[in-house]
Parts: C-alpha cells; sequence; structure tokens
C-alpha cells in the first residue's frame, strides 16, 4: 500500500472518479500493525477500490477534518467527498473490515 507524502497528493487523489480508501495510522499504533497482516488479502480482493496510507500524526489536520479520532481508521473518498468511515474500534478484524468495504459497492 503506498503511502501518502504530501497533502497535494492526497487531495489530487480523493478527488477522483474512484473509491479511493484512505488507511489512517501511526508507526506506534498496534492495532495498525496488526491490520497491516491481514489488510493485504483484502486489497487483492477489492479490486475496484484503491488503497493507500496516510500517518495521522504527520497529517494531522486531514486527520481532523475527517473525524479520524482512533487509528487504524479506514476512510473512503470518491469525487472529493468521504462516503464512507470505518472507525477503528470497528476495524479490528478481516470480516469487519471486508463487510465494510462491501457494503460501499
Amino acid at each position: 500500500m503506498n503511502r501518502i507524502q504530501t497533502k497535494d497528493q492526497y487531495q489530487e487523489l480523493i478527488a477522483r472518479d474512484a473509491f479511493t480508501v484512505m488507511k489512517f495510522d501511526t508507526t506506534w499504533c498496534p492495532d495498525c500493525k496488526n491490520m497491516d497482516r491481514f489488510i493485504g488479502d483484502i486489497i487483492e480482493e477489492q479490486t475496484d477500490k484503491d488503497f493507500y496510507a496516510i500517518d495521522a500524526e504527520a497529517f494531522q489536520q486531514i486527520a481532523e477534518e475527517n473525524d479520524v479520532r482512533g487509528i487504524p481508521s479506514l476512510l473512503v473518498f470518491k469525487n472529493g467527498q468521504k462516503i464512507g468511515h470505518l472507525h477503528s474500534k470497528l476495524a479490528k478484524t478481516p470480516t469487519q473490515v471486508r463487510e465494510y468495504l462491501d457494503t460501499l459497492n
């Protein structure tokens, strides 16, 4: 999963006419590391979505603007609008993440 490096890159990606999934995480988060163990399989299954990771601390303003209150959180954007938000407490297992992403099709 590619990482967001700049605010401009983030803005460009979320503005596309495609499902763009942003995983908000940090380097020190144990739940984020757990998600990293299973997210690869989910990415392969969700071929209609593009996945990116963004550091919630490095891009704190973006995290705050999107009401990211826990990590990892998965936010889905399309045409510049946030259309989905899976909060950290509901993003602990592969099943939870798959069910959430499947509702967006």
